[in-house]
Formats: structure tokens, sequence, C-alpha cells
């Protein structure tokens, strides 16, 4: 059985790729594009019952009779989708009973697909949209939809192009899954070692080294892979030992790699599914959204190294041994080749401006090219290698197709109920009026979410609920879906899913929820930038050079100084009314110019106050060291 598992894997992968290489139409088979991604549906719903248990253990020697029977029901209803989609799709209203045969088995068998990959938390999310659509027309007052029949309901989710077969499963299977790919790609071949190894070098000679190369290494190789347990798995396992070797408590090493590898999803080029799906819903260019994350993406790590260099400082966490930092050059003559791809990969997204799908196919066969003529560390990439990469793949995408399932049955239940409309209205009327209350709903509603969904769950359901509203009060689109991207990513670090803290937290023997709240603590500015990029287009990349240059600077300044106030360290300990002075400061320094109609004001008087603090800081740290040496002689 593990056979037929790995013989699946590798058919999906290579359907996927085909998809988004077009070679299907070239070959002459011209079919609607919902044909193609139910004929994937085929082979992922099955691969799904065959390699995941009820209990969701993946990988068995033998199946159960009831797993065989709904992996053959899933082939045989999925492939009937596939093939009489162009007929059925279009008689939601008559609900024909073959159609609505397979929606019933199809619309089972992904819900309980969902509950064995992604838990029983986004399973019951996905249940309670689906009753949400039946019971709609009872719900009170403003709250008051349509209610849909069950098998209507069913049929429509299944068959119509708006909803399973939607906007996800599309982004899924013709984009994801070749940067899934790329990534298997480029770690066999041996690059996830030589981005470490570039990061070791950098950053290895400071204080608190390890876990800066925790930080630069994620952002390295997350920026291109774009997956986060992947970046958490493949770096961490160097970065949190040295970590923990320096110095660094378990919980805090494993909180550090669980930030950096969290923002792989939103630093380009690459970034994460949310921000192609996002791309598909602003109807732009993939290279417009990767442009408008490039300085909040800056901004975050920038955060995360003043935190992490304060933390060294605070507890004296020394710089690596001189012998274990290897010489930047040695890292570059072994692997510079590594950077072909990563080049080639920003120059056709940004400068061909390739569809991304096509621009990862580009970079996977640079990398693959890569791996069998530049032996690294005297391995080359043979054929055993790139099957094992395409099975490793469809592996670890059959979680994703459950996702896009899911997504699509949320989205198609609150679009064909109107409730989604419903909810907008009323959280518009809660708002009343106000721009800022209604980002702070926006944001308590992603947090909620967040406590049941992956970043890309929250991002679908919230950019259909909220992001119509916030474009209403006047946010600019973009400014919008980032706002909703961004706060989606909390629930990668967050507790009780945190999935990435949860996984860094094995690796560093450390306790889950500890090292969740941990990370959400080193990753607030995750809270923060969103508020200050819809004020403030500038950090979008929208405005003038100068305009971008100086709310950039003082963005950073600002983060500065709230970092050494929750970190309780500055150039010394503070005591509380220092850190919140520091606070204080920070929040006028980086305060959007727009937010408020004196608003550049604000940050002169935050200026002013983070130069005196450190004046002050300086005056104190004289005097100490004047009356130690007083106290000596």
């Amino acid at each position: 059985m593990k056979k037929l598992v790995e013989v699946l894997a590798v058919v999906l992968t290579c359907g996927a790729i085909a998809l988004s290489a077009d070679a299907f139409r070239m070959a002459g088979l011209s079919l609607y594009t919902e044909q193609y991604l139910a004929g994937l549906l085929a082979i992922a719903t099955p691969l799904v019952f065959l390699h995941v248990s009820a209990g969701g253990k993946r990988g068995r020697d033998v199946v159960p009779w009831y797993d065989l029977a709904a992996a053959a029901t899933g082939f045989a209803a999925a492939s009937y989708l596939a093939i009489r989609y162009d007929a059925l799709s279009e008689l939601t209203s008559k609900q024909p009973w073959d159609g609505l045969f397979a929606a019933g088995a199809l619309l089972v068998l992904f819900i309980e697909g969902l509950r064995r990959t992604s838990g029983p938390a986004l399973f019951y999310t996905t249940l309670a949209f689906i009753v949400l659509a039946m019971v709609g027309g009872y719900l009170p007052g403003e709250f008051a939809a349509r209610s849909i029949p069950l098998p209507r309901l069913a049929y429509y989710l299944v068959w119509d192009s708006s909803a399973i077969l939607g906007i996800a499963i599309k982004i899924i299977a013709t984009v994801v899954v070749v940067y899934v790919f790329f990534g298997r790609a480029l770690f066999r071949a041996g690059g996830s070692t030589f981005f470490t190894g570039i990061a070791m070098a950098l950053m290895g000679k400071y204080r608190g080294g390890p876990a800066k190369i925790a930080i630069l290494g994620s952002s390295l190789f997350g920026s291109i892979s774009g997956n986060i347990v992947s970046n958490v798995m493949t770096v961490g396992t160097v970065t949190i030992p040295l970590m923990k070797r320096a110095g660094f408590r378990p919980h805090l090493a494993a909180a550090i790699e669980a930030c950096a590898s969290t923002a792989g999803q939103i630093t380009p080029p690459v970034m994460g599914i949310a921000a192609f799906i996002m791309a598909e819903f602003l109807q732009v260019p993939f290279y417009e959204v990767a442009l408008a994350a490039v300085i909040p993406a800056l901004l975050f790590y920038v955060a995360l190294f003043i935190q992490v260099d304060l933390e060294a400082a605070r507890s004296n966490i020394l710089p690596m041994p001189k012998e274990e930092i290897p010489g930047l050059g040695q890292v570059l003559k072994q692997g510079w080749y590594f950077l072909v791809p990563l080049a080639a990969l920003v120059y056709v997204l940004f400068g061909l401006n390739y569809e991304p799908e096509l621009a990862g196919l580009v970079a996977t066969a640079i990398v693959l090219v890569i791996g069998v003529v530049f032996p690294f560390q005297g391995k080359r990439i043979g054929v055993r290698d790139v099957l094992a990469m395409l099975r490793d793949a469809g592996i670890a995408v059959i979680d994703l197709f459950m996702l896009g399932a899911a997504a699509g049955i949320m989205i198609g239940a609150l679009n064909y109920s109107g409730v989604g409309f419903t909810l907008t209205l009323v959280l518009v009327l809660l708002a009343g009026g106000s721009l800022i209350a209604l980002l702070v709903l926006s944001a308590i509603a992603n947090i909620i979410l967040g406590l049941g969904l992956p970043t890309v769950g929250v991002y679908i359901v919230l950019a259909t609920l909220v992001a119509p509203a916030l474009v209403r009060e006047g946010i600019a689109p973009m400014a919008a879906h980032m706002f909703i991207m961004y706060y989606g990513c909390l629930s990668m670090i967050s507790p009780p899913v945190a999935i990435a803290a949860f996984v860094a937290a094995n690796l560093a023997g450390a306790d889950p929820n500890r090292t969740g709240w941990t990370a959400m603590a080193f990753g607030w500015t995750l809270f923060v930038i969103p508020f200050l990029f819809v004020f403030s287009g500038t950090l979008l990349l929208r405005g003038g050079a100068f305009s971008i240059a100086l709310d950039v600077t003082l963005a950073i300044a600002g983060i500065w100084f709230i970092s050494a106030a929750m970190m309780g360290y500055a150039s010394r300990p503070l005591g509380v009314l220092a850190r919140l002075l520091h606070c204080a400061a920070g929040m006028g320094i980086f305060m959007p110019a727009n937010a408020f109609g004196e608003g550049r004001w604000i940050n002169v008087a935050g200026v002013g106050s983070g130069v005196a603090l450190l004046v002050w800081g300086k005056i104190v740290g004289r005097r100490k060291v004047n009356a130690v040496v007083e106290a000596k002689g």
C-alpha cells in the first residue's frame, strides 16, 4: 500500500506541474480549468484516506476496508465531477440525482479528509459555515440572510466554480504545488545548508549570534520556500541546538525560530499561499503584492533582530566560538550557484512579469540543473532524488488540497446564502463610522478565527467578509488585504493552533504553549505594523522616495524603543518608569503622519523624547562607571 501512496503522490505533483505549465492544452486536451482541478482532486482525495488514518497518523502498512472504500469513492466521485462538469455545473436549481450523489459523497469526504489532515478546529469551523448557510434566514435582525436546503447547498458547493473548485484550489494546484516542489528540490540539492552557512558566516561573530543566524537563515530560505513548517524543520534543526548551547532557554530558542519562519509567509519573493490568493482577489499581478510586502517584512525582521540583540545583551549571551564560524568566502565558494535560482526567480517575477507559477517552474528547473551539474558537498542529484522530491511534495500538499476545499466551502456558503454580505454590513454598523473601530473589530475577528484556522483560512474568510467593509471606509484595497493577511499570520505563533511554535518547541524540547506565548511577544510587530501601513501608504511603497525613506526610518527607530521597553533593557536594565517612557517615545516616533491631523508633530515629540532618553541613559551609565571606579580606588 505504501508503494501505491508513493505512486499517487508522484502523479499528483506531476499533474499539478503539468497544469501550471499548461502542458495539457499544449498536448491537445482542452477542458475547463475546473475539470483539471477535479482531476487532481481525484488523486488527492484517495491519497488522504490511504496515507492518513482516522486518528491522524500518517504512513501505514495496512489500510482498513472503510478507508479503502472512502479512497475508491473519492476517486470515482471526483473523476465523475471532472468528466461531467460541463453538463452538470449549470443545473444547481434542478440538482439531478447523479450530480447530487457525487456532490454529497465528495462533501463528506472533503470534510473528513480535512479533519484527518488539519485537526478538529478547522473541521468544526467548516461545519459551522455550512450550518450558517442552512439557517441564514433565521438569524436575527441585520444578520438575516437566506436559508439554503442542504441538498441544494451541497450541489452548489461541489459543482459551482466559485466554491470548492474556486480560487483556493486553483491557487494550490497551479502555484503552491510548484513552490513546494521547488522547496523540496532546493533542500535536497543542499540549498538550506548553504543559506544557513551564509547566516552563520555573517552573524556568528555577534552577541546572540545563533539567534541572529536563525533569523537570517529562516528569512533567506523562507522567502523562497514560503512554507513555514518546512522552514522550521530545515533551518531550526541547525539553529535551535546552537541557540540552546549559547545560553538561550529552550522555549526562547523555539519562539525565535518560530517567529523567523512565520515571517516567510510575508517575505518576498515567494511569500505564502495567502499572498497568491490575495493577488487573485485584488486582480493584480503577484509582483505588486510582493513589492507592497517588502517594507512590512523588513520591519518585522528588524524588530526581531533588535529584540534578540537586547535579550543577548541582557543575558550576556556571547558570540559563537570563532572556530565554529565558517568563512563567508568558503561558504560562497561551496555553494554560490544557489544564488542563481533566487536571482532568476526575482528577475522573472519582477523584471519579466511572469505569472508566479511560471516563475516557480523556471527557478525549479535551474535548481535541478544545478543539483546535477554542481554536486554540493560531494552529493549530486540523481533520478531517485527527483522521484523522492516529487513524492515528498505530493504527500506534503494533500493537507493543502483539503484546506483549499474547506476554504471553497466557506466562501461558497457565505456567498450563496448572502450571510457574507449581511456580516459585512453589520461590521460597518458596529464600527459606527469610525475607521479605528472598524480596524480594531477586524483585528479581533482575525485573532478569534486564527484560534482555529491557519493563515490562509483566516485570510480567505476575512477577505470575503471584512475587506469589503475596509475598502468601503476608504482604505486602499492593497492595504485592506495586507492588514487581514498580517493578522492571519498570528495563527502560526498564537496558541492553541500555533503550528510553527509547536513544531519548533518539539525540536527544542520546550513546552509548546509557553513557546507560543513567547513567540507572540517576540512577534508583537505583527499586531502593530498593519495599523501603520493602513494609515501610511509609504510603508507599502506608495509615495515619493523621500517620504518612504523618512517613514521607514521613523518606524525602525520607533520599533527599537518599543522593543527596549518590552525586553526591559536598552544600554542598561530598565525600570518600570523607564520602560513606559521608552514605549511612549517609540509610539510617538513611528506613529503614521496621516493617522491624525498633527501626525508629524507627534513624530517630532517622539524623536525628541527618544533623544532625551538616550542622553539620560548615557549619563546614568557614566555615573555608574564613575561610581565603580571610585569604589575600587
